[in-house]
This record gives C-alpha cells, structure tokens and sequence, in this order.
C-alpha cells in the first residue's frame, strides 16, 4: 500500500481525516462510512492491522524507520493528523451548529446516512437468503440501539478504557456509530467534550507558562480519563482491524449486508425531526449531572409539518445525499488514477 503521494494528495487525506474525527464525535453517524464512500476504507483497515508482532520488534529494536514502512506510516499519520485537528476545531463547529441549527445539521446527517445506504447497495450483488437475513438483523440491531435508555456517566478507568475500545468501532465498523454508544454508556461528554476541553485548556495553560492545573483536581481527573480513554481506542483501533479484515475475508458478502442493515437503523437515530427527552426529578424538574449539564434520556420522534422550515431541512437532507456522492466520485477517480 505504500506509494508516492503528491501534496494535493497528501492535503485530501488530511481534509478526510478531518472527515472522519468530526463524524466519529456525531451521535449516529460514523466515521468508517467516510473511509468507506472515499475510496480509502481497505487501506485503512489494511494499515492497522499491519500494527501487529512484527511491527512491535522492528519498534522495540530500534528500527523506526522500517516500522514506519510497515504500518503504513505517511498515510496513518495524515489521516490521524486531520482527526485530531478535527476534535479541535471541526468538531467544536458540529457542537455549535448541532445547539443552534439542530434540524439542518440532522438532516445533512440524515442526507449523508442515506447517501452511504445507496453507494453500499448500489454494487452489491450477492443478495442470497444469507445476505437478507444479515441485512434485517443490522437493521433491527442498529434501530434497537437507537431506542435504548442512556446510563449514568462512570469515570472508573477500566470502564472508561473499555469505552475507549468501543468509541472507535465506528472507524473500522461503517454505520456503527461509537459516540452513539457512549452515549448510551453515559459517557458521551465525559469522553468527547469534557476531557477534551480539559486537554486543550491545559496545552494553553502550558504555552502561557502556568501551570497551576496541576493543581486542579477536577482537570486532572479529566485528563487521566483521557488518557486511557486514548490507549483504549489504539488498542480497539487494533483489535477492530484484526477482527474485521478476517471477518471481510472468509465472510464478505454477509459483513457486507450486515453492514448495510446498521447503516439503515442508524437513520433512526440522526432523523431530523425529533425532540431532546431530559431525565426529571420526582418534583418535574430537569435532572443534572455532577457539572450541572442536563442529562438526556432519549428522543422523541415524529412526522414533520410542512412549512417553510421543513423545505429547508429537505434541502439539506438533498446536499447530505451530494456530499456522499461528490466523496464516492472523488474516491472512484483516486483509484482509477492509481491504476
């Protein structure tokens, strides 16, 4: 898989990286459909799971260049380059728009999830009373999901490391949504906002020349979160990728369909027209966690009425559809290129 990459290149795997980390911190949406309508999905896997025994002694042994070589480094690296800048900064964008134009970003979302179903399904040919069966399973697993009751937030590391693993099958796993999952776990802004703020707040303390942090307990206990919240998405990155490129060898067409069917409950969960449901107090009033946030118990769903801003959310759901399409496009042109 290693070869030479122009800087247009090099800047595209960047902007999909980018991609990627602002739709692994969406509720419903996953990361891996990006990898997968892009064209770059098997690469991705292929490179993880190149992070193995082998790549450890060249590491161990002090043969860095060679490990790098052999993880596919340039292309990790890149792609883990626009993740990271994308939890700083995209991600922080999705956060405002999702609290103030919430119905337009869903129903991009909504657009984008509808999108992958088509280019999933488009080149599939292996329909079979296996493959069927696969898809009506995905679709009653991925929809289940999206019904279920959110738990209590727990900073315990052995959860929070297993949470980690979890977050992450949404890279490796298309249509399986790992921020949906913490939230069902209750550790969604645990995970993904707090620790992360507490992290970009403590690198300006430090570039200030204050380190007065370290003496913050509540911002010390969100960083060491972080950090095995960190080494449990490597190890599920890893794990995952073992996992799935066996699975995508001896059973495709069946992953595949599987796929394909959470992709389509997974439209239950980012359906635009719905409304937050906050947990109550026996008194009526909003229940709030240890930080005085609201805590959501889940989303009541219902039927749109057609105004104005209805027709404006379709339009939305229209340039989701084309945003998937114009990354298909560029993804089959990338690969006819390479041939």
């Amino acid at each position: 898989m290693q070869s030479t990459r122009s800087f247009k290149d090099r800047l595209f795997l960047v902007i999909k990286g980018l991609a990627m980390g602002a739709a692994n911190k969406v509720p419903g949406v996953s990361g891996g459909v990006v990898a997968f309508v892009a064209g770059f999905y098997e690469e991705f896997i292929y490179s993880l799971q190149r992070v193995n025994k082998k790549a450890f002694g060249l590491l161990i042994n002090g043969r860095f260049k060679s490990f790098f070589q052999y993880i596919n480094g340039k292309f990790l690296s890149l792609l883990f380059l626009g993740m990271i800048i994308s939890y700083f900064s995209i991600s922080k964008i999705l956060d405002y728009l999702i609290v103030n134009y919430q119905l337009y970003v869903w129903s991009t979302f909504f657009g984008m999830i509808v999108g992958s179903i088509y280019y999933l399904s488009k080149d599939f040919k292996e329909w079979s009373r296996t493959t069927v069966i696969a898809l009506i399973v995905g679709s009653i697993a991925g929809l289940s999901i999206s019904f279920l009751d959110p738990a209590k937030e727990n900073d315990n590391l052995f959860f929070v490391f297993f949470c980690g693993i979890i977050s992450v099958s949404g890279m490796t796993l298309p249509g399986f949504s790992g921020s949906f999952i913490l939230i069902l776990l209750g550790n969604y802004v645990l995970l993904l906002v707090d620790s992360v703020n507490a992290l970009f707040d403590t690198m300006v303390d430090m570039l200030n020349g204050n380190f007065e942090f370290t003496q913050n307990e509540s911002r010390v206990r969100l960083l060491k979160v972080l950090v095995v919240f960190t080494l449990g998405s490597v190890a599920g990155l890893v794990t995952f990728s073992h996992i799935l490129n066996y699975i995508l060898k001896h059973y495709k067409n069946i992953t595949l369909a599987t796929i394909m069917g959470f992709i389509i409950g997974s439209l239950g969960v980012v359906w635009p027209w719905k409304e937050t449901i906050y947990k109550t107090n026996i008194d009526g009033s909003l229940l709030l966690d240890s930080r005085g946030k609201h805590i959501i118990a889940n989303y009541k769903r219902f039927l749109p009425e057609f105004n104005s801003q209805t027709y404006i959310a379709i339009v939305y759901i229209a340039l989701g559809i084309l945003i998937v399409l114009g990354l298909e496009w560029y993804g089959k042109r990338t690969r006819q290129q390479k041939i």
